[in-house]
């Protein structure tokens, strides 16, 4: 079981930090006063709830000593919990109702954990070689992501890195998507090497440049692109500017849609340009998929539209 974490805030701006780190994870608040019984008991619920919910953040935040956040958030009792999303206050509870606080926690925790679950996924995938890292291989805010650093440099890996120190949401989410405490941490194609103990034993028996040197085949790598988010978009440019007039319009229906996607600039790589092709049976771009599965390209986006359907096939739930 994970160790119970439970931020106290003290002042607004370390409030206002906590729920801008966040992003899109789930912040619980608890506007709580010493001098309460209810509050302290609801305190202890609390910190079980953390071991429970280790993608989930809580905080406590004491209603009387930072009152302008108490008035801004209409708090005129204790205790009284607040629910976040992306800094934006989705739900409340007012009162001491410990299986009310566990059913909403977990309602909205576990929306929280698919999102967050999406992310990591496509960070996994957004390179072959890919780092987490305190800091950047150019300044690097610990010895380990140092030496890890050095190591790969020294055996002319190509890598990527993310800096974990930028997210706390990926930086507490991935320890617990991949089961592995520490950083830094080094995926190759999506999957988990280890940490710099593991590539040091790597690079000392020579099997490091085997490792990270071994490149997907063409159609392993297709199906990772497919499935790199749930929507996404093969087009010729990118979303602000694209390269042809099926793309732009592609672009613009599935902007006004308001659904979340990634694309997939196929000027860019010509082997995926050529291999999608063949792949998916369909000669042309731009091309749609949700879920892995090809849905068409601008002809049956635009049916779709008319129709009707391309909302609740966008967010999956048709895909038939």
């Amino acid at each position: 079981m994970a160790a119970a974490v439970v931020v106290v805030a003290e002042t607004a701006r370390e409030f206002q930090e906590v729920l801008e780190r966040a992003k899109k994870s789930l912040v619980v608040v608890h506007f709580w006063a010493p001098w309460a019984p209810q509050c302290l008991q609801m305190n202890d619920v609390m910190t079980e709830l953390s071991k429970e919910y280790p993608h989930v953040i809580f905080v406590k935040l004491e209603a009387e000593s930072v009152p302008e956040v108490s008035e801004k958030y209409e708090i005129s009792s204790v205790p009284i919990f607040l629910f976040f999303k992306s800094c934006q206050q989705i739900d409340r509870l007012d009162g001491a109702n410990a299986p009310e606080l566990s059913k909403k926690v977990q309602q909205h925790g576990e929306t929280a954990k698919q999102n967050l679950s999406d992310q990591l996924k496509k960070l996994l995938n957004s390179a072959p070689c890919m780092l987490f890292m305190k800091g950047t291989p150019q300044e690097p805010r610990c010895g380990f992501s140092r030496q890890i650093v050095e190591i790969l440099n020294e055996h002319n890996i190509r890598f990527c890195t993310f800096d974990i120190l930028s997210d706390e949401d990926v930086r507490q989410g991935l320890k617990v998507y991949s089961n592995w405490p520490t950083y830094p941490q080094l995926y190759v194609n999506g999957e988990l090497v280890g940490g710099l103990d593991i590539v040091k034993e790597l690079a000392e028996t020579g099997e490091l440049n085997k490792t990270c040197h071994k490149e997907m085949g063409l159609e392993q790598r297709l199906k990772a692109l497919i499935n790199k988010s749930r929507v996404v978009l093969f087009m010729k440019g990118n979303k602000a500017l694209a390269n042809c007039g099926f793309s732009h319009t592609m672009v613009g229906i599935l902007n006004e849609t308001g659904v979340e996607y990634e694309i997939f600039d196929i000027l860019e790589d010509e082997e995926v340009r050529q291999g999608l092709k063949t792949f998916s049976n369909w000669p042309t771009y731009p091309q749609l998929y949700v879920k892995g599965e090809l849905i068409g390209g601008l002809d049956i986006v635009k049916e779709l539209k008319n129709s009707g359907e391309l909302l609740s096939i966008l967010k999956g739930e048709n895909t038939s």
